[in-house]
């Protein structure tokens, strides 16, 4: 990852790729709500909608109200609007992809385009396969692939930014360690998501001993962010990609011990009166969009300690 070789203007690109994270953002928040009420299995079949391959239309029928839409349904309108939304993404993805294939010479580059458009299809086959196959592990493993994609997006609009195409740093014991220590806070941010999955997705039920390992896990990154952060500011002050990656950190993660704990409140609550509030519903959407943004920052700031001084 050494000099850019860009043979066209990125700035538009960016804009585009930028626009299409905030797409992103809206696509998990919606699986958020999808998960929160339930409504995986709203819709019963795939690929088709209630028999019918008509997005919009669909085939849905209420015996009782033969003039409803899908999109008067609220568990309907949360699951089709959710295909929706993964379809559109994956439009998008696509046109990046094609874009940076044709305005960008940077082998890395164009395999992270091409990967993340595999990785957003094979998102749609799993979701797919969830309903079809009734699985909550799927269910998981499409929560934690859409994570994946999101840090891809994220790195592929970073990579067009001139925030990236003015920065580069010198290699140094020190940048290694930053490295190793970045590396080891994403990870421990993608494991803390799982087991935000675990607890959220039906079947797996409210397990103490999943609530004990979160809870502890949320120290740990807790530790590893901070430290992080501290070595950036002490080191790398004058690398705006790594300063503000730190502060998107910072900033979620204060955002996400608030969040989680209302979440997990009300989410005990709710478990005790046998039934899912509207607090929880946002509340734990809400910590689920904080937790994607805070692992997308990890995946710049990893990003930033690759990329080396040329000779």
């Amino acid at each position: 990852m050494n000099s850019p070789k860009i043979t066209s203007n990125p700035r538009r690109r960016y804009h585009y790729a930028a626009g299409g994270l905030l797409l992103c953002l809206l696509l998990v928040s919606w699986g958020g709500v999808v998960t929160s009420i339930e409504a995986g299995l709203a819709v019963p079949d795939w690929p088709s909608s209630f028999g019918s391959y008509d997005p919009i239309a669909t085939g849905y029928s209420d015996p009782d109200n033969p003039d409803a839409r899908w999109w008067q349904e609220g568990p309907v309108l949360a699951e089709h609007g959710h295909r929706l939304l993964g379809a559109l993404v994956g439009l998008w993805i696509m046109g990046l992809a094609l874009w940076t294939w044709l305005a960008d010479s940077r082998g890395w580059v164009r395999i992270l385009a091409v990967s993340a458009t595999g990785l957003v299809i094979l998102q749609g086959i799993l979701g797919g396969l969830r309903v079809i196959w009734t699985s909550m592990d799927l269910a998981v493993v499409h929560a934690m692939g859409a994570q994946l994609f999101f840090c891809a997006a994220v790195i592929l609009t970073v990579s067009c930014s001139r925030i990236w195409l003015t920065h580069n740093i010198e290699s140094s014991p020190k940048m290694r360690q930053l490295r190793i220590l970045a590396g080891s806070t994403a990870v421990a941010v993608y494991i803390q998501i799982l087991l935000g999955a675990l607890l959220r997705h039906p079947g797996a039920g409210v397990d103490l001993t999943f609530i004990i390992v979160h809870a502890a896990g949320s120290v740990l990154v807790l530790s590893l962010i901070i430290v992080t952060c501290g070595r950036i500011r002490e080191h790398y002050s004058d690398k705006p990609l790594l300063n503000r990656g730190a502060w998107v950190m910072l900033t979620c993660l204060i955002l996400q011990l608030i969040l989680g704990m209302i979440a997990l409140t009300t989410l005990l609550n709710d478990a005790g009166q046998g039934q899912r509030s509207v607090a929880q519903v946002v509340f734990s959407s809400s910590h689920l969009v904080v937790g994607t943004i805070l692992m997308g920052s990890c995946a710049c700031v990893l990003l930033g300690t690759l990329r080396l001084r040329s000779g």
